[in-house]
């Protein structure tokens, strides 16, 4: 594995995160789940991402990862950097969701109990709230971080003039924000349009999360839609009416780069998001052990010739 170090700060992070966002819930194989994330410490993977309504239902991801340590990882908590977030809704009522002081740190104390934790190692406003003065939710960082209950302060999909505001507040209560997590993928650029000058100019690092659009930017639906996947799911975020037959081509036209380099087409697009220095670290969701080898696959592969970043560029512009 290597690690980068997270904007400015001491900290260093796996280029490899897990996510669990999707399959380490309450309806999901207790057994697997486990396996994932001992497979993934195993291979150096020493960043895990969760939130308070991760599940279903919402706050079982963080009670199964909460099992697994006590199990198997608690003595290696000093070796492991375990994240949480509050923003989207969690309970029902007035103040089971967005930015509030109350919501933050009711949410991250639920969090650390459902875990079995004294803190967490970045604790993040995972949205803006329109209604909120943003200077209530970063006082609310704040105060979770000289609490103790968190080490360093983070927020989720920001875009970058509240970005920009987020990280000045902090920086004046002396809480410097640590990192920001947004969506980034080769079919998603929103943060090269602003955002990724605004985190370097501020020296504050960046862990992206679908970075392979859902599944998309991988070889699962280059014939078609598997049963099992996410975009046969009704529910998911993946749906049948986004996987055109642009994206399609565009994917197998990939694909024939990815082999060139040697790697699977997941691959390329994980080391593509990596290629900008900006980027501290990418977040991979994974539903079997085998996902999570192929990712840290391309700790080797990470350089790219000239003539391909060219050539990924006219696929994804056309």
């Amino acid at each position: 594995m290597k690690y980068n170090r997270c904007g400015q700060s001491g900290l260093l992070l796996p280029i490899v995160s897990l996510g669990l966002w999707h399959n380490f819930a309450g309806v999901d194989v207790y057994e697997n789940s486990k396996e994932m994330v001992l497979r993934a410490f195993d291979h150096g993977i020493t960043h895990f991402d969760l939130a308070n309504n991760y599940g279903p239902p919402p706050g079982s991801a963080e009670e199964t990862f909460g099992k697994i340590l006590r199990e198997d990882l608690s003595s290696y908590r000093d070796q492991m950097v375990i994240t949480s977030k509050a923003g989207y809704l969690m309970w029902p009522g007035p103040y089971g969701e967005w930015g509030s002081r109350k919501y933050l740190i009711s949410s991250c104390d639920q969090s650390l109990k459902r875990m079995g934790l004294e803190y967490v190692d970045i604790f993040y406003s995972h949205r803006p709230d329109p209604d909120t003065p943003l200077e209530e939710t970063m006082m609310a960082l704040d105060q979770i971080v000289r609490s103790g209950k968190a080490l360093y302060a983070g927020i989720s999909n920001y875009n970058p003039e509240q970005s920009q505001k987020a990280i000045d507040i902090l920086k004046s209560l002396g809480t410097p924000c640590l990192v920001h997590q947004p969506s980034y993928s080769m079919f998603n650029r929103w943060v090269e349009d602003g955002l990724l000058n605004v985190l370097e100019k501020n020296g504050v690092g960046s862990v992206v999360f679908s970075p392979l659009f859902q599944g998309l930017l991988t070889d699962k639906y280059l014939k078609g839609i598997p049963e099992n996947s996410r975009a046969a799911k009704s529910h998911g975020f993946l749906q049948t009416d986004q996987i055109t037959s642009e994206k399609i081509a565009k994917v197998k036209a990939l694909d024939e780069i990815a082999k060139e380099r040697g790697q699977k087409m997941s691959q390329l697009a994980l080391s593509w998001v990596l290629r900008d220095k900006r980027v501290t670290s990418v977040i991979i969701g994974a539903s079997k052990v085998s996902q999570i080898d192929d990712a840290v696959g391309i700790v080797d592969h990470l350089d790219f010739k000239e003539d391909h970043l060219e050539r990924i560029e006219k696929i994804l512009r056309e």
